[in-house]
Order: structure tokens, then sequence, then C-alpha cells
């Protein structure tokens, strides 16, 4: 029996059948739901779904995606890393025919993406997103979608064309930090000042220069709300106050008021200029996203907490928190001085008795 129940101005309908996925999709009208659900059911009861048009192109299937997530308030932002990837499935795949997708091409596609620079770990993110847009779209259109993500990762794991991620520990040492400033400062002030928060506070780069507005900004807390912060686990998005700590609050205010952002270049021009900045420089093996690193090891040698870098970075495990830490060997090496190095004791004054007053004569 499908289930079709209110959420907000819209109508969810959903299947649940033994030994088939549960197939949601969301409708304006309950009688649409109804219509929906139906014949879904109809044709599971026949032994069969319905059939993708032969000639369905696979950018097809990544707009209906889109519009999913639009119309279930979950609209996907254009400097996120879902867009990124989408875009990149797009232009890579978009043209192709649905049917024609098999794991051969997939393998023939992941070869390509390794040829332009990509790690198994990123190709891995790209198949998995493709993976949910085909899953996903195919639900919401009613039609059969093989699952040739899935069928293909064997594969493409064992050719090493996917794979984990490699734990970064890369963070830039000070000379490293101001030879970037100094580059992208020539070019674009702006984009150099907003660096310069980002080592304070390790904001994400949507975060920085898209989300970091003057009318989101605390006076007496020196803090900043960054909306809809990125959660790994939660569908639905967090608000959360981050300290402008240190500089970050005088560097903020002292920003022109021409914009509604604080720092308002685009997400592409900040990478562009800080990759460009350390290749002009020598410096190898950085990225922006290693002044996120930065800013947490930082806060860590200075004493911070993990409940209080959590709070700064907006990590939500301790764990992850982990992963962006890194010490230097002069950082530990001071630290180590410090606790052998024997405390002098102070000089103990010794007490003289006062003299007994003369006798009177």
């Amino acid at each position: 029996m499908a289930s079709v129940i209110k959420i907000g101005d819209k109508w969810r309908a959903q299947v649940r059948r033994k030994d088939h996925k549960p197939e949601t999709r969301t409708f304006k009208t309950r009688k649409e739901a109804d219509q929906w659900a139906r014949a879904l059911e109809a044709s599971i009861d026949a032994g069969s779904g319905p059939a993708l048009s032969a000639n369905t192109r696979l950018a097809h299937l990544i707009r209906e995606y889109k519009r999913i997530r639009a119309e279930g308030s979950r609209e996907i932002d254009p400097a996120t890393n879902t867009a990124y990837m989408l875009q990149h499935l797009e232009d890579d795949l978009g043209h192709e025919r649905v049917c024609d997708l098999t794991p051969a091409r997939l393998v023939k596609w992941a070869s390509t993406r390794k040829a332009e620079g990509a790690g198994p770990y990123t190709i891995n993110m790209e198949l998995s997103c493709l993976g949910t847009t085909l899953r996903h779209a195919g639900s919401f259109l009613g039609v059969q979608v093989p699952d040739v993500a899935g069928l293909a990762r064997p594969t493409l794991m064992h050719l090493q064309l996917i794979g984990g991620g490699v734990r970064r520990t890369r963070r830039p040492t000070e000379d490293e930090l101001q030879a970037v400033l100094a580059y992208v400062e020539a070019r674009d002030k702006v984009a150099a000042e907003a660096m310069r928060v980002a080592a304070v506070t390790g904001l994400r780069r949507s975060e920085l220069v898209t989300k970091l507005r003057w009318d989101r900004l605390d006076e007496k807390r020196r803090a900043a709300l960054i909306v809809q912060r990125k959660h790994p686990r939660q569908l639905l998005a967090r608000d959360e106050w981050v300290p402008m700590l240190g500089d970050a609050w005088a560097i903020v205010q002292r920003q022109a008021r021409t914009d509604d952002r604080v720092f308002p270049v685009t997400p592409e021009k900040i990478t562009d200029l800080f990759t460009a900045a350390c290749k002009a420089c020598g410096i190898p093996n950085l990225r922006l996203h290693d002044l996120r690193h930065l800013a947490s090891s930082r806060l860590q040698e200075l004493g911070f907490d993990d409940v209080e870098r959590m709070a700064v970075l907006g990590h939500q495990s301790v764990q992850m928190n982990a992963r962006y830490t890194h010490a230097t060997p002069e950082h530990l090496h001071q630290k180590f001085e410090a606790a052998t190095t024997p405390t002098p004791k102070p000089r103990s004054r010794r007490k003289v008795a006062p003299k007994p007053a003369e006798a009177a004569t």
C-alpha cells in the first residue's frame, strides 16, 4: 500500500514493496501523487517497471535531479562540490544516452579523468554522484535506470581508478603564506584579505566569499553568522556563529562596504589566484583548502581544545577535527623544551627579626 503524506505545501508519495527499493516522489497535488503511486504499484505487480526511453540523455537526468533538489528545498548551491561534480559529469557524459552507459564506458571515462589529473578519491566521489543522480532521477520519473555506477565500481577499484581519500597533512609555512599573500595582493587586494581571514578562522571557500555578509555580523561578539554550513550527515544545513578571532575581525572591518558580501570575489577567482601564486613562487603541493588546516593547527598550538576548535572550524566530530590539525617539528621542540626546562625557584629572602626597641634611659 502506498503512503501519501503532505510535506509543506506539496504531497510526497512513497511505494514500498518487498524485494523492491522504496520509490518516492513529490507532487504539487494529492491527486497527482495518488495517480503516480497507483501506476507504479501496478507496474510492480505486473513484474516490470516503466522503461527508460532509448534516447534519454544523461544531461536530462542531471537537470531532473537538480529540479528535484530545488523542489524539495535542497537546491544545489553553485559554489558547492556537488554542483562542481554534476557539471563535470554533464560536460563529460551528458551527451551519452543513459542506456549506453556501461561499466566499460565508465572505465574509459575514469581513465580520461585520471589523465586530466583527477585522483582516485575525486573520481570515486564523481562516480557516487553519478549513481545518486541516476537513482533519484529515475525514481522521480518513475522509470527503471540501471545501477551502472554500482556495477562498474569493483572493476574501477581493481584498476585503482577509484579509491579512498588520502589524509592530507600539508599546511603552509609562514614564509610560504607571506609569499602567496604578496603575490595575490599585487593582483587583487580583496582576495588577499579574504585569504588572511581564512588562515585565522579556517572558513571554507564558499563560506568566505558567498556567506560572509555585512548584515550577518555581530559587533558585540565579533562573530559572523554563516548560514547553511556544511554538515556530513544531516540533510538540513546549519546556521552557526563563527568568532572572527585575532586579526580576522579587524580585517573584516576595514573592507569597503560596496557589496552585500564582505569579500565580493568569486570562489573560482580566489582559487585561481592562490594556485597561480603557488606556481609563481615555486611552492609545491599547496592548495587554498590547506589554509583550513593551518587555522586548525594554529588554534591547537595556542591551546584551544577540541570543542573550541570545532566551534570555529565547524567540524562535527573530534576525528574530523584531528584530520585538520598537524603539529610542526618547531612547535614540538618548543613544547618539549618548555616542559623539560626546570623552572628556577624564586630566591627566598630570610626574614630578619626586628631589633627590640632600646630601653629608655
